[in-house]
């Protein structure tokens, strides 16, 4: 009996098998190479889209505090204490008599403006931002305003001691119904905030040492010192005997950066009169400002001025004020993404010269 012959077939023989094998791995790799392609630009847009919300954050809130600048003070702003007696006053401090940029007084013999330029002075104890692109020029603003949500106006004022300018007595005003909160409730005075008063004889500033129901007190040797009641005059005291007070509180924002220490990355603050700073975004490493000035001296529009005081620009004829900020990427270090926003602002109570008439 005859066996059937197997018919044999052909198998891959070691050569193809390498050779296919390579060929799988060539195409591996390019898969491989272009999901890493395609993860670092999605990290890349990630990036660059975490970094731009960061310091539109920080612009939207600069504009605001900016554009309110010179609100409720009086045109051309406000003097402050003067004469034989007085010091400089500060500005960018805190209670604790931390101050937090280099160049904290007021400037031109101690004249409170709606904006006070910073220029290079905008590193908390000039501190050096690594990552800022050189010239590594990083400025302060301080804007100053009215504050009208606590209605300090609702109040009736009295000096307990005329010619006295160490305390104020407040007592609501009948005809506002409901009647005014108490100065010391919450979302009220607080201590370090700055007081504007307001009668027949000026203004005056004070800044708040205590809060009662019925009072506040503005006691000298204020960490701010705004409360000079040996001064000469432009303080307290020398409209304590005026009649018809009215009271204002008054918002003096100043932003600044500052490095925090152990390799923390630089960050963008916010500091309200003379209370403790808040952050508001971090990995800002350059903060500039410029300004379009009115010259009263040539009649014409000086733009993108740097230094405004430094040559000899008043701040009461500002018309706009530009911000430039760098913000660097939060992910991927040695990969960082430096990314520039720039805006401008009209500073809408400031001064304005009719330049056309």
């Amino acid at each position: 009996m005859k066996m059937p012959k197997q018919k044999s077939e052909r198998g891959f023989t070691l050569m193809e098998l390498m050779v296919a094998i390579a060929v799988g791995l060539i195409v591996m790799g390019a898969m491989t190479s272009l999901f890493k392609t395609g993860m670092d630009s999605a990290m890349l847009v990630t990036q660059r889209a975490e970094t731009q919300q960061n310091m539109r954050a920080a612009i939207d809130l600069m504009v605001k505090d900016i554009s309110m600048a010179g609100a409720g003070l009086p045109s051309g702003g406000i003097q402050l204490p003067a004469g034989s007696g007085s010091n400089p006053s500060l500005f960018g401090c805190d209670q604790s008599g931390a101050c937090h940029v280099p160049g904290d007084t007021y400037p031109t013999s101690n004249y409170m403006y709606g904006i006070i330029p910073g220029y290079s002075n905008g590193v908390e104890a000039s501190a050096v931002v690594a990552a800022a692109p050189p010239p590594a020029i990083n400025d302060s603003i301080t804007s100053i305003y009215a504050d009208y949500n606590f209605p300090l106006w609702e109040y009736d004022i009295t000096f307990p001691v005329p010619g006295n300018g160490n305390a104020i007595a407040l007592t609501p005003n009948v005809a506002y119904v409901p009647a005014p909160p108490f100065p010391n409730a919450a979302g009220g005075i607080q201590v370090g905030d700055l007081i504007m008063l307001s009668n027949s004889l000026g203004t005056a500033v004070g800044e708040v040492t205590g809060i009662t129901q019925t009072g506040i007190d503005f006691a000298d040797s204020d960490p701010l010192n705004i409360n000079q009641n040996g001064a000469a005059s432009n303080n307290i005291a020398a409209i304590s005997t005026g009649a018809n007070t009215v009271a204002y509180r008054l918002l003096a924002v100043t932003y600044y950066l500052t490095v925090p220490a152990n390799g923390e990355t630089p960050r963008l603050m916010r500091q309200v009169n003379g209370l403790s700073p808040t952050p508001v975004a971090d990995n800002i490493i350059n903060l500039q400002f410029s300004y379009d000035i009115y010259n009263s001296t040539t009649s014409a529009l000086d733009a993108n001025q740097s230094n405004p005081l430094g040559v000899g620009d008043s701040p009461n004829l500002m018309q706009k004020i530009n911000i430039v900020v760098m913000g660097q990427s939060m992910l991927q270090p040695g990969k960082f993404q430096n990314l520039y926003l720039a805006t401008s602002v009209s500073a809408r109570n400031m001064a304005f010269r009719n330049r056309y008439q």
